[in-house]
């Protein structure tokens, strides 16, 4: 059984992040926090991704965040980045909650 995976020393008392860490795999759930700000089937321009990142860290590089999202593939973007949008990883729960 895997250890579950504290990301709060990574966070400020209002869940921003305040770091990365250095560690990929706490990274990785890290970045998975900050991708979650994003909705799933909803379209971003670049500026408005640098804008939940922005508001969503404290470290003053939101850049370096929305690569990273977009090279783990937690946020998709399109070859000339006008479109990012947030991928379906897994089952939508309100759909199988209406049993689709």
């Amino acid at each position: 059984m895997e250890k579950e995976i504290n990301i709060r020393p990574f966070l400020d008392g209002k869940g921003k992040i305040t770091q990365l860490p250095k560690k990929l795999k706490v990274r990785l759930i890290v970045l998975a926090y900050l991708a979650e700000k994003f909705e799933i089937g909803r379209d971003y321009s670049e500026r408005e991704v640098n804008a939940v990142c922005d508001a969503w860290h404290t470290f003053g590089d939101f850049f370096q965040l929305r690569r990273e999202l977009v090279d783990y593939g937690l946020l998709n973007r399109e070859r000339d980045g006008t479109r990012y949008w947030r991928p379906q990883t897994g089952p939508d729960p309100a759909a199988s909650e209406k049993g689709i």
